[in-house]
């Protein structure tokens, strides 16, 4: 059965450079919150912050999830996020490949579909 695109959700943040972005990306695909987490390329983000404009060197990250995630991701990119107030925005997909929407939402679950216990 083919997973709703309306279920599934792009989430974009910048973290200050790779390594954090790696961590985060990493923790969260773990813990099943995330079925990937692509590291994109350094930019430079222009923003205005208590006031004052900013210019810093980011790196974005764009993680893939579902709706039924969302809540659970954004506490634990709030919590290991090293900025004060993280950059958490979410897309939600208007069409997909149904096959790669399947994953998402299969890599996303509490536990994995086609797995079976460990003894």
């Amino acid at each position: 059965m083919a997973a709703d695109a309306g279920s599934a959700l792009l989430v974009f943040s910048t973290l200050p450079d790779t390594a954090a972005a790696q961590r985060l990306a990493r923790l969260l695909v773990e813990r099943r919150l995330a079925a990937c987490a692509s590291v994109l390329a350094p930019c430079v983000s222009v923003y205005r912050w208590q006031g004052v404009v900013e210019e810093a060197a980011e790196v974005p990250l764009m993680i893939k999830t579902t709706a039924a995630r969302y809540a659970d991701l954004e506490a634990a990119i709030r919590a290991e996020h090293p900025y004060e107030l993280p950059e958490i925005v979410a897309v939600p997909v208007q069409r997909g490949l149904p096959g790669y929407l399947d994953w998402v939402a299969a890599e996303t679950a509490s536990l994995p579909i086609s797995s079976s216990p460990r003894t």
